[in-house]
């Protein structure tokens, strides 16, 4: 029997690669199956890959803190333990086969250039330590950057590489990428330099002015240094880029909630002794927010290129905070399915397994919107940053005691009520102010119409 090949699985959506953070096993360790072999993670979630098969783990092909690219092998376990010759045909497919794609590419010759100064200039870009082109390894993802961002055969060649043995990782290209860009926007400065006699004279290239030193903060003696965690810098990494991809606009309106309040007071206790979980604020938001998403499906969303996609699901993402000042978004699915206590119950679960670390890699994919409380902290407006894919984004904001204007029969009064603010960030690409704002009011009215008696919306 073949030896079987491990490979690195799909976590969820535009998940493209994950990080070992740890391998259970070695080689020549006998496995059963479902046993646990390794831990992943990814900017998204922390995973343990089990393993598929019973057998011996005849070789693993990727060390602990490597990246690598879904789909890619990652080990081999060998289900009868003397496949000696066939162990070496896979590695050696395993090896051979994405250089055949990049040979295809990347290294199907080099190209000859018009001038002997092109060549001397092509090889002075390309830097003492990085190896020959046809000799290097290129991951799925780093070719496919390649392709559409038009990184030439000799341009990937030169690339420094930070991986082993000097492999080109995202990273590399991306900073490569990053410095193309500063080049292409210093324009050469060249002057002609006419004498009066109409003498026709050489073009001489105008020196390029001094580039400054790029801003760092001032560190003093008594300043304590602290690495980002591997979490926090794919956070950071998540947020830059959503910013990036997404024109950002935020919308906030005021809500009465006293008729909310009023209501969970007077059933809090019970429906803690009946279902088993505290009621809180957040699942009435949560289902006031559900029905205005069923009357703007613009809003549950996401953008394709030049394709917007109306989702038909309904997965409510709920931002939770982690320790160590990290966040993670995990979605309740067909939120749009369940009652109140359904959704306190699921959004409790979601919350217990994500500062557990026991999500799962459903549980952060597939979203279609976002709620995150500010709330919790006191806090009464922010502008939060969209999750991609999604297009909005919904803060809650704190729940306080503020004197209000009512209009009655007598006139107009001044009373003390709950207010709360709510804040919509949206993506201007697709959502313009009218549609943000007439979401956010619809929201605010729904809220405002709860009926505490009966405790259902009316509006």
């Amino acid at each position: 029997m073949p030896n079987f090949e491990v490979i690195m699985p799909k976590m969820g959506e535009s998940i493209e690669e994950a990080t070992i953070t740890n391998w259970f096993v070695k080689e020549g360790d006998q496995v059963e199956e479902d046993d646990m072999l390794l831990e992943i993670a990814t900017d998204k979630v922390d995973s343990e890959i089990p393993s598929p098969v019973a057998g011996v783990v005849k070789k693993i092909l990727f060390k602990q803190d490597e990246t690598v690219a879904v789909g890619t092998v990652i080990a081999l376990i060998n289900m009868d333990g003397d496949e000696e010759k066939k162990d070496a045909q896979a590695e050696d497919k395993l090896e051979k086969s994405p250089e055949a794609d990049l040979t295809a590419e990347y290294a199907a010759g080099t190209e000859k250039d018009d001038t002997a100064t092109d060549e001397k200039e092509t090889a002075e870009k390309a830097p003492a330590e990085a190896a020959p082109e046809s000799d290097r390894f290129y991951s799925p993802l780093v070719r496919k950057i390649a392709r559409e961002e038009n990184i030439s055969r000799q341009e990937l060649g030169g690339i420094r590489g930070s991986g082993i043995n000097g492999r080109v990782q995202k990273k590399d290209v991306l900073r490569y990428l990053e410095s193309r860009k500063k080049e292409e926007k210093t324009p050469e400065i060249q002057s002609t330099v006419a004498e009066s006699t109409a003498e026709k004279v050489a073009v001489k290239e105008a020196p390029s002015p001094e580039k400054k030193p790029s801003a760092s903060p001032v560190k003093d003696a008594e300043d304590e240094i602290i690495e980002m965690g591997r979490m926090r810098k794919l956070i950071a990494e998540h947020m830059v880029k959503s910013k990036q991809t997404s024109a950002h606009v935020t919308n906030m309106i005021e809500v009465d909630v006293t008729s909310v309040v009023n209501w969970r007071n007077r059933v809090k206790e019970e429906f803690l002794r009946k279902e088993g979980v505290k009621l809180t604020y957040l699942p009435v938001f949560l289902e006031a927010t559900i029905q205005a998403l069923r009357d703007f499906p613009q809003i549950n969303a996401s953008v394709d290129g030049d394709k917007i996609i109306l989702k038909k699901r309904i997965n409510l993402g709920i931002a939770v905070a982690l320790s160590g000042n990290n966040l993670i978004v995990p979605n309740i699915k067909d939120a749009d399915t369940l009652n109140r206590t359904g959704l306190t119950k699921r959004m409790n679960e979601l919350a217990r397994a994500a500062r557990n670390n026991k999500l799962n890699p459903d549980d952060i994919s597939g979203g279609t919107f976002t709620v995150t409380n500010f709330g919790t902290f006191q806090n009464d407006i922010g502008t939060p940053i969209i999750n991609q894919p999604e297009v909005a984004i919904l803060a809650v904001g704190a729940v306080k005691k503020k004197p209000a204007v009512l209009e009655t029969e007598y006139g107009d009064v001044i009373a003390v009520r709950q207010r709360m603010w709510l804040s919509l960030t949206y993506d201007h690409r697709i959502i313009d102010g009218a549609l943000g704002g007439a979401f956010l009011k619809r929201l605010g009215d729904i809220i405002e119409s709860f009926d505490p008696e009966s405790g259902n919306f009316k509006g």
